[in-house]
């Protein structure tokens, strides 16, 4: 995943550096932590992540 482009999320959290990067792939998103771009990385499909956003939104 060492050409995969990640940005960071757009309600990631500035303060304290606690920020998501998402990427875009052929079949699916990636999901990382900023401030560990070497650790664990989410793969969702394009459904899953928005089930996940849509989950996260009614908190």
């Amino acid at each position: 995943m060492e050409t995969v482009t990640w940005r960071k999320a757009r309600r990631s959290n500035d303060q304290g550096g606690e920020c998501v990067e998402v990427a875009n792939l052929p079949h699916s998103v990636g999901v990382r932590d900023s401030r560990d771009p070497d650790g664990p990385k989410l793969l969702l499909a394009p459904a899953a992540f928005r089930a996940l956003l849509d989950s996260l939104k009614q908190q």
